[in-house]
């Protein structure tokens, strides 16, 4: 892995140039499962509904309007949401108090039903995805994206980076950087591509000793320069 990382670097940078920058850009490292687990079920479904309403919009002004979304959902209580109506989403979709868009306001019942049964099978969402082996990342993926509501993609992935998930992040510079190594020809779609991903990751995993986060960050970073 670290002859494919010098790959588009200068001649004066180094592996160890590299981590340490990836380092010190990095947010906190990933939780341990045992906080994962901790991590309250109403928080994976704020989190989730954050991560949806970012997608393909302003996530400053999302994030700007945060504190209104948590008091317009009640704290995203799990059981408060499960049992939803109609009336409930019809007042949601003129409360000012958030971004009004009706599409992403129903993922919010949607996906708390989803944790809901996820919490029931495993004893919450964290134990579920914290317990979730870091060697099959496209299965929880996989996973999110048929059970939750427009949780696939991208957004299933900055959810689960966010939320403190050891995982990678399949973004355009991680692309360019498995399509450069030759693991895929374009961004993985087919069930061949994903798993050729998630091999790739995981021999890094084992000769590098590092984590997804750290993987795909520094897969991230090995085209600058």
């Amino acid at each position: 892995m670290a002859k494919f990382l010098l790959r588009g670097f200068k001649a004066n940078q180094t592996v160890a140039c590299l981590l340490n920058m990836v380092i010190r850009m990095a947010p906190p490292p990933p939780l341990t499962p045992s906080e994962l687990t901790k991590i309250p079920d109403h928080r994976w479904l704020s989190m989730a509904t954050n991560c949806i309403f970012c997608s393909g919009f302003n996530w400053r002004v999302v994030n700007a309007k945060w504190d209104g979304f948590e008091e317009a959902f009640e704290g995203f209580d799990l059981g408060r949401w499960i049992f939803s109506n109609e009336d409930d989403l019809g007042r949601l979709v003129s409360d000012t108090r958030i971004i009004r868009n009706g599409m992403k306001i129903k993922t919010v019942p949607e996906n708390a039903r989803f944790f809901g049964e996820i919490s029931k099978e495993y004893g919450s969402v964290g134990a579920w995805i914290g317990n979730w082996p870091s060697t099959d990342q496209i299965g929880l993926m996989d996973q999110l994206h048929k059970r939750g509501s427009r949780l696939g993609a991208m957004t299933g992935q900055y959810f689960l980076r966010f939320m403190g998930k050891d995982c990678f992040i399949l973004s355009r510079d991680v692309t360019a950087a498995l399509v450069r190594a030759g693991v895929v020809d374009k961004y993985p779609t087919s069930k061949k591509a994903r798993l050729a991903t998630q091999s790739a990751f995981n021999k890094w995993m084992d000769e590098s000793g590092l984590g997804l986060t750290a993987i795909s960050r520094t897969l991230a970073h090995s085209l600058d320069g």
